[in-house]
Formats: structure tokens, sequence, C-alpha cells
């Protein structure tokens, strides 16, 4: 069996799972646009380090948030979805994404907008 993991609250079990930076914004593209493989996430992030990808793609793996599956190719390449439990987590990225547009007051330009506020 598991060791438990302590944590505050309910709250803190969804930040966990997708918290930082990057994985929001993994989760929405896949959300958006279905099946994506490890280069198109990051040009989808731009300014994310292949570093910091990597290991927030393996925690979302670890997680049952993602799949990996491997497309044998040459060079071989690897694609990202969302797995079921994941697709559960869509109307917190919702809820994200709606807050934002409603709160932008003009002070950001989004290089991906996606969110209409009507969600």
């Amino acid at each position: 069996m598991e060791d438990k993991i302590l944590v505050t609250s309910e709250i803190e079990i969804t930040l966990r799972v997708i918290g930082g930076k990057w994985k929001p914004l993994i989760l929405h593209l896949l959300q958006e646009e279905g099946a994506k493989r490890y280069n198109e996430i990051l040009r989808y992030l731009r300014t994310a380090p292949k570093k910091t990808l990597t290991a927030q793609l393996r925690e979302l793996e670890a997680d049952g948030i993602v799949s990996r599956t491997v497309i044998p190719t040459t060079p071989v390449q690897v694609e990202y979805g969302v797995t079921e439990l994941g697709k559960t987590l869509f109307p917190v990225l919702d809820a994200m994404c709606e807050w934002g547009y409603d709160n932008a007051n003009g002070r950001y330009v989004m290089t991906h907008p996606t969110c209409t506020g009507e969600e």
C-alpha cells in the first residue's frame, strides 16, 4: 500500500495535480486541439524550458491525467493525449479560462487566445 499524502484540503489535491506554470496550459491545449507531439506542445508554450516541460508531462502522466504514446518512427516520436480522468479537469480549466478572460482588463497580450467568456 502506498503512503498517504497529507494535504490541507481538496483544493491542495487539485493544485498538486495541475499546479505549476505549464500544466494547465498543456491540458488546455490538449483539450482544445486533441493529442499533440512533444515538439508541438513545446512550440505552443514558446518559453517553457524543455527540462521543465518534460518533468511536468511526466507528472501529469504519473497522475493519470495524460497518456503517452510512443510512435515507432525514426526518430521515435511521442504523442500526449488527455485520459478520461484528465477530462474531468476540463470544467476547472474552463473556469480558469473564463476568469482570465473576464479579468484581463486590457493588460495582457495573448499569443493563443482561446477563451470567449461564454464558457
